[in-house]
């Protein structure tokens, strides 16, 4: 059966552990009328994503 042949340092330890940490969602404005969007996803206002028009919103 394989075994480690060396423990870990501490080091590379946290290092591991720090890179699965919580990240808050990144806001791009809205290229068409500037609200705050997430990436990869239609502007809720407005209804654009990536220059066309991909629903219609209705107020």
């Amino acid at each position: 059966m394989a075994v480690p042949k060396r423990r870990r340092s501490r080091s590379k330890q946290k290092s591991r552990v720090a890179a699965n940490r919580w990240h808050a969602p990144l806001f791009q404005p809205c290229g068409n009328c500037g609200a705050p969007v997430p990436g990869h996803i239609a502007c809720p206002s407005c209804g654009v994503y990536r220059g066309r028009k991909v629903f219609n919103v209705e107020l």
